[in-house]
């Protein structure tokens, strides 16, 4: 499969994801998390689908496209381990949704940020709270939720907070 296949089929299946969760995210009160900004693409696509939740990105720069920039008040801008740890007071309550894109493609470097990611992640989200993200965490309080139909079950992790740790 060519580069650009399989970039769009993430983005193909990436989208159908976000969208099978709106309803689900709204029930849940708190803010959404967006971890790796990128581009914007999904955070322009979050602020569409979740006009009346406030969204948080979390990256070490702002690069995106002007149209896709957070303001300034909702962009945390440093290494996300360290951003992460300390958001609460700007961010407020805990989150009802986090996108979670910051893996690297490298399978040691991966498992190095999922060693200090889940733990922070866990703290940040409500029960009831959803996370989407490319990463797999072991939080034994969340549940692992099956991907939509179609969607390769390797690729994408849907989590739901079940309970405080």
């Amino acid at each position: 499969m060519s580069r650009l296949d399989s970039f769009i089929r993430r983005m193909t299946s990436q989208k159908i994801i976000l969208e099978s969760l709106i309803d689900k995210v709204n029930e849940v009160d708190g803010p959404i998390l967006e971890l790796g900004l990128g581009n914007g693409r999904t955070y322009d696509h979050l602020r569409e689908i979740y006009p009346n939740k406030e969204i948080f990105v979390f990256d070490h720069a702002l690069t995106c496209h002007p149209s896709c920039a957070p303001d300034a008040e909702h962009m945390i801008q440093g290494d996300i381990r360290d951003t992460l740890a300390f958001c609460g007071p700007r961010v407020g309550g805990k989150a009802s949704f986090a996108h979670i894109d910051i893996g690297s493609g490298d399978p040691t470097t991966d498992l190095a940020t999922v060693h200090w990611l889940a733990p922070m992640i866990d703290e940040r989200m409500a029960v009831g709270g959803y996370i989407l993200t490319g990463l797999e965490l072991k939080l034994p309080n969340f549940e692992h939720l099956p991907n939509p139909e179609g969607i390769k079950a390797d690729r994408n992790f849907i989590y739901r907070k079940t309970s405080e740790a």
